[in-house]
C-alpha cells in the first residue's frame, strides 16, 4: 500500500437526503486524496439525485447513480463499490461530513487494511452550521482492534449513550475485500457495517483506529439509521450465527460473538412482544412470552426496566437521557497538533 498518492473512492448511499447531501459531497471533494465520489440515490422520493448532481465541483470526480427500487444501504454501497475503481473505499453517510485533512492523517502509515478515526457526534440543533464546529486536537493513540474487542465494543449498555464500534467509518482496502470476497450483506438494513467489519477481522484484517477526529456525524431524531424494524434485529442476530459458523474463531472470540447474538436477540424478543401486544392484544403477547424461557426472561427484564425507569422519572429520581450538543465516539486525550 503506497502512502505517497492514495486514491480514495468516497461512497454515499442516500435516500431522501436532498437537504443534507450537498455538505457531504463538498466535504469529500475538498480532500486531495479523493479520486472518486459515488452517490447512490436509493429510490428517493425527493430531489436527492438532482441536488447531488448540482454539488459537482467540475473536477470530474463525482458520479451519481439512482436505484429505481429502494434496496437499503448495503445494496447501494455494493453497487457503488462495483462502479468504482480506486484502491481505497471510504463510506460517508448522506447527512454527515468529513473534517478537513482526514485522509492525510489516516494515510500517515501503511500498516492496515481498515483504518478508522474518531467521530464527532453533533446534535442537529447544536449549531447553525455544524461543519464549522472545530474538533479538539486529540492524540492519535494508534491501536489495532482484535475480533473479541470489536465484538464487545458493539454491545450497548442501558442508560449509556450509544457509541458502538460498528459506527466507525474506516477507509477500506479494496484489495482486501476482493481477496476475501467480502461485500455488504444485502439482507441487513441494520448493523450492516458491524457485520462487514466483523467478517473482515475474522479473515485477518488489520483494523487500525486512531483517536484523532476526522468524521462529523449529525445526530438527528429522524435519522434513517435511528429507525429500524423488528425483523431487522432478528436478521442481525442471525448474522451473528452465520459468523459463528465460520469455524476458525478461537473460543474467546466465539464467546464474545455469542454474547452479542444474545444481546441483539433479546432486543428482538422484547420488540416482537410489544409488536404482538399492539397488533393482537395482551393475550397473544403473553402466549408469545411464555412460549419459551428464552422469550420470557428478556421480555420480563425489559418491561420491568422500562417501567422502573418511568417510575423513577415521575418521582424525579432520574431524568430522561439527554443527548449533549457534541460528544465523541471514542474517548481521547488532548495531543499536540499533528
Amino acid at each position: 500500500m503506497s502512502v505517497t498518492t492514495p486514491r480514495v473512492c468516497v461512497i454515499i448511499a442516500a435516500r431522501n437526503a436532498a437537504r443534507t447531501i450537498p455538505v457531504a459531497i463538498a466535504s469529500a471533494l475538498r480532500e486531495a486524496e479523493v479520486a472518486e465520489v459515488v452517490v447512490v440515490d436509493d429510490a428517493s422520493s425527493d430531489d436527492t439525485q438532482h441536488v447531488a448532481r448540482a454539488a459537482d465541483d467540475g473536477s470530474g470526480r463525482l458520479k451519481v447513480m439512482r436505484l429505481d427500487v429502494n434496496r437499503g444501504p448495503s445494496s447501494a454501497r455494493n453497487a457503488a463499490i462495483k462502479a468504482s475503481t480506486s484502491p481505497f473505499i471510504s463510506i460517508l453517510d448522506a447527512d454527515d461530513f468529513f473534517l478537513e485533512g482526514r485522509f492525510h492523517r489516516l494515510f500517515a502509515s501503511a500498516d492496515w487494511d481498515f483504518a478508522a478515526d474518531n467521530i464527532m457526534l453533533i446534535r442537529d440543533d447544536a449549531a447553525a452550521d455544524p461543519t464549522k464546529v472545530a474538533a479538539p486536537c486529540f492524540a492519535p493513540e494508534p491501536q489495532f482492534l482484535d475480533f473479541e474487542r470489536f465484538i464487545e465494543g458493539n454491545i450497548s449498555r442501558r442508560r449509556v449513550l450509544r457509541g458502538e464500534l460498528g459506527f466507525l467509518k474506516p477507509v477500506i482496502s479494496r484489495a482486501f475485500l476482493e481477496r476475501h470476497r467480502l461485500s455488504y450483506d444485502e439482507n441487513l438494513r441494520l448493523g450492516e457495517d458491524y457485520e462487514l467489519y466483523a467478517r473482515a477481522v475474522a479473515c485477518g484484517a488489520r483494523f487500525k483506529i486512531i483517536k484523532s477526529c476526522g468524521y462529523g456525524a449529525i445526530v438527528r431524531a429522524d435519522s434513517l439509521s435511528g429507525r429500524h424494524r423488528t425483523q431487522d434485529l432478528k436478521r442481525l442476530a442471525d448474522a451473528d450465527l452465520a459468523l459463528l459458523a465460520l469455524g476458525n474463531l478461537p473460543e474467546g472470540s466465539r464467546a464474545a460473538l455469542r454474547r452479542h447474538e444474545r444481546h441483539v436477540r433479546d432486543k428482538y424478543r422484547l420488540r416482537n412482544f410489544l409488536d404482538v401486544k399492539a397488533e393482537r392484544g395482551l393475550a397473544s403477547a403473553a402466549a408469545y412470552a411464555f412460549a419459551s424461557q428464552s422469550n420470557l426472561i428478556p421480555i420480563v427484564r425489559g418491561v420491568a426496566a422500562d417501567k422502573l425507569d418511568a417510575l423513577f422519572r415521575r418521582a424525579g429520581i432520574t431524568a430522561k437521557q439527554q443527548v449533549p450538543p457534541m460528544r465523541f465516539l471514542m474517548s481521547a486525550t488532548s495531543g499536540a497538533k499533528e
